[in-house]
């Protein structure tokens, strides 16, 4: 399916693509036998944090994971203009992870669920190898 991401809004890509990574991060939240909300909640944050999705960024860009069009949609979601400010991080490593989430959210929208599959598979390896620094 073709889908111009350039016409859509990069936070609405983002929006979607954060429904759609955490589930993957969830489920193997549960499969490491995190069951209880709580504990599960924090545990999931060194996955879907602003910080763990910039340094996972960084990572693909350094081993060029990513396809020329996933680069693109990450640059058009990581300069789209949020009107919510950052909570738990700076505003450049918000946006950066706004960019991840959009790829997730083009990615879906595209309707590639291998694409998703192999990127959150990947970026659970990084993060339970301790290959990206600065999750926390």
């Amino acid at each position: 399916m073709t889908v111009d991401y350039q016409q859509l809004n990069g936070i609405a890509l983002a929006y979607l693509g954060d429904a759609v990574y955490e589930p993957f991060i969830r489920q193997h939240m549960i499969e490491l036998g995190y069951t209880k909300p709580t504990k599960l909640h924090h545990h999931a944050t060194h996955y879907v944090s602003a910080k763990a999705q910039a340094a996972l960024i960084a990572r693909m860009q350094a081993e060029d994971v990513l396809t020329d069009t996933e680069v693109d949609v990450f640059k058009h979601g990581r300069n789209a203009k949020s009107h919510t400010s950052a909570k738990h991080t700076d505003v450049v490593t918000y946006r950066i992870s706004t960019g991840f989430e959009a790829i997730f959210g083009y990615l879906q929208l595209t309707q590639q669920p291998e694409r998703i599959a192999e990127l959150a598979n990947w970026c659970i390896e990084q993060v339970d190898e301790g290959r990206v620094s600065n999750v926390n």
